[in-house]
Formats: structure tokens, C-alpha cells, sequence
């Protein structure tokens, strides 16, 4: 029989046995992997000796009991029986802007279908998310500004729930598009159990991805921590109906502190569905969608501040064009002629 020590070897499986043993958004599982590797990290787990640091103690005490060989190895044939894949930093797929979250990024990703969606520039992908509880009006202009994206080729993120969120999905698949489902529990325990048939179709058709294992049960803190993938995910998030305090203003506030663009629909003032939305606006943290040209304009600028970060650091702040010609350098300045 494998010990944990030689099933940890392997930088893969370390992450998934620090997955099954830590919550999402771990920041102290994430430093000391970012400081010494996943083997390490859970070298250090077990280790007589408390590890240096803030937190060292608590942290060990946490994760020390969930580490267990038996586990890890129900959770891998698990993996394998779903036909799921575990993605990891430095896997062509691991997608870009994931590293935005720094410490607080996933360990390891499970995913099952499409998973060169992952692959595609930031930009290209767009969460919509919302109200679960939502009204016709949403559900509408959620499915017109999703049908848009689709024919502008970026690929649709949302959490599989009721309300926008299966509006979303399901518009994304029946345009003939791309979506994604982040789930806040594992692949093989789809939730909600309303949709599982949806989520199955875009297992089949698009991409179910989440960081925790099979067997994962959803939870309220999961729930807020899957918030933070979907706005490290897209290049910006757009809110289509919230309450005054939804869940979802937490995806929003995350997408904020990440530096991605939020975008959000406005409604009637009498809709509480609307009121979180219009608080958004209020306070100015997203901008105001009328249409997909908004949309894609807030995708276009996240490219375009790319481009120029990457023109900044390769010293090359004065693009080509901005560079005078041979012919107007030997003439000089021009003095009011």
C-alpha cells in the first residue's frame, strides 16, 4: 500500500491531497506551496516540528487530520471513473489571469470536457451571472446580450445555478457557443440537482470545472470562494439581476479588487431583483450594460491594457507608428508653419 509520503512525491497528487485537506482560498497552503513546492508543503504538514511563520501551528492542526493516504486514493479513482481531468500550474490548459488571485489561487483543478476553453486569452471569456430568483426581464437580456457573445466568439462562464446563471448556459449552448460551469462542489455531485441534466450537456458540450474533488459537497463558504474564480476567469463580469445583498455582489466585488471590469444591468427601480445591480452602479463599481456593444467594449479595453503592460515591459512604451520618420526627424519640429 502507497504512504502519503510516496503518494505526495509526485507534484500532481501533493496538490490533490492539499485540495481534499484545505478549504478554497487557503492563503497559507498557497504561500508555503509558492515558497517550497506541494511535496514540501505537505512534508511540512506532518512534520513533529511547527512550521515558521504566521499561523504555522493553527494551519498544521487544521490540515494534519484531513491528510490521509485512503482518501487521496478513493479521491484519484474517482477522478479517473468520471473521466475528469486535475489540472495544475504549468499544464498548457491552467488558465491565464487564475495567477491574479495570487495566494488565494485554487491548489488544483478538476475539470471534465473542453478544457482548451481554459486556454484562450482572458478576454475572450465573460462571466454572467445573477439572481437566482430572477424575473423574465433578466432571463431576456441575459439571453440576448449571452446569444451576442457567442457571435462574437468569446466563451461564456457562469455557476450552474437556477436563475441567470442556467439562463446564461443555456443560451450559450443553444447559440451553438462555449460555457463553462465553476461549480462550488465536486464534478460528481452536480448542484443543484435541478440542473443536472443542464450541467450534464455542458460536461458533454463545454467545460464543468471546479477546485474542489469528487465527493465535495457544496457549502456557503465554497459558494463565496467560487465567486473569486469566475472573476479571475473572465476578462470582466457582468451582473444581469441581483437583490440589495446577493451573493453575487461578492463575484463583483471580487472581479473589483482584481482589476477586471464590471458591467451591470440596469431595471425598473421598483425590482428588488434589480436593487443589487443598481447599487453597483451607485457606488461605482461596474458600469452601466445597455447593449453587447458595452460588453464587448470592457473586454476590448482588458485586452488592450494587456497589450500595453506587455509593450511596458518589454521597453517598448512608443508603439511603431508613433515613431517619427526619417524625413520629418531631419526636418524638425514643425514652428507654426
Amino acid at each position: 500500500m502507497d504512504t502519503i509520503n510516496e503518494l505526495a512525491a509526485e507534484e500532481r497528487t501533493a496538490r490533490i491531497i492539499l485540495s481534499v485537506a484545505s478549504e478554497p482560498g487557503d492563503a497559507v497552503t498557497g504561500r508555503m506551496i509558492r515558497t517550497v513546492g506541494a511535496s514540501e508543503t505537505i512534508a511540512r504538514v506532518l512534520a513533529d516540528q511547527v512550521p515558521v511563520g504566521p499561523d504555522g501551528d493553527t494551519w498544521q492542526r487544521r490540515l494534519a487530520p484531513r491528510i490521509d493516504a485512503t482518501q487521496t486514493r478513493r479521491v484519484l479513482a474517482e477522478t479517473e471513473r468520471h473521466g475528469m481531468r486535475v489540472l495544475i500550474p504549468g499544464d498548457a490548459e491552467w488558465p491565464a489571469g487564475i495567477g491574479a488571485l495570487g495566494d488565494r489561487a485554487p491548489v488544483a483543478l478538476w475539470a471534465k470536457g473542453n478544457t482548451g476553453l481554459l486556454s484562450r486569452p482572458v478576454w475572450d471569456r465573460l462571466t454572467v451571472t445573477g439572481a437566482r430568483a430572477s424575473t423574465g426581464y433578466g432571463e431576456h437580456v441575459t439571453t440576448e446580450l449571452v446569444q451576442s457573445a457567442v457571435a462574437d466568439t468569446r466563451v461564456v462562464l457562469s455557476g450552474g445555478a437556477y436563475g441567470i446563471d442556467g439562463a446564461a448556459h443555456r443560451a450559450a449552448l443553444a447559440s451553438g457557443g462555449s460555457t463553462v460551469a465553476v461549480l462550488a462542489g465536486g464534478l460528481d455531485r452536480p448542484y443543484p440537482a435541478g440542473h443536472a441534466d443542464l450541467l450534464t450537456r455542458v460536461g458533454k458540450d463545454g467545460l464543468l470545472l471546479s477546485e474542489l474533488p469528487p465527493g465535495a459537497a457544496p457549502t456557503k463558504w465554497r459558494f463565496l470562494q467560487r465567486g473569486r474564480l469566475l472573476a479571475a476567469l473572465s476578462g470582466t463580469a457582468l451582473i444581469a439581476e441581483a437583490g440589495y445583498r446577493s451573493g453575487t455582489l461578492h463575484t463583483a466585488a471580487r472581479a473589483a479588487e482584481l482589476g477586471r471590469p464590471v458591467g451591470a444591468i440596469p431595471g425598473p427601480i421598483t425590482s428588488a431583483s434589480s436593487a443589487g445591480c443598481h447599487r453597483l452602479l451607485r457606488d461605482g463599481l461596474a458600469t452601466v450594460i445597455t447593449g453587447y456593444d458595452d460588453v464587448r467594449s470592457l473586454l476590448d479595453g482588458v485586452r488592450d491594457g494587456a497589450h500595453r503592460a506587455v509593450r511596458r515591459t518589454a521597453g517598448l512604451e512608443a508603439a511603431p507608428l508613433d515613431t517619427p520618420t526619417p524625413s520629418a526627424q531631419r526636418e524638425g519640429p514643425s514652428l507654426g508653419r
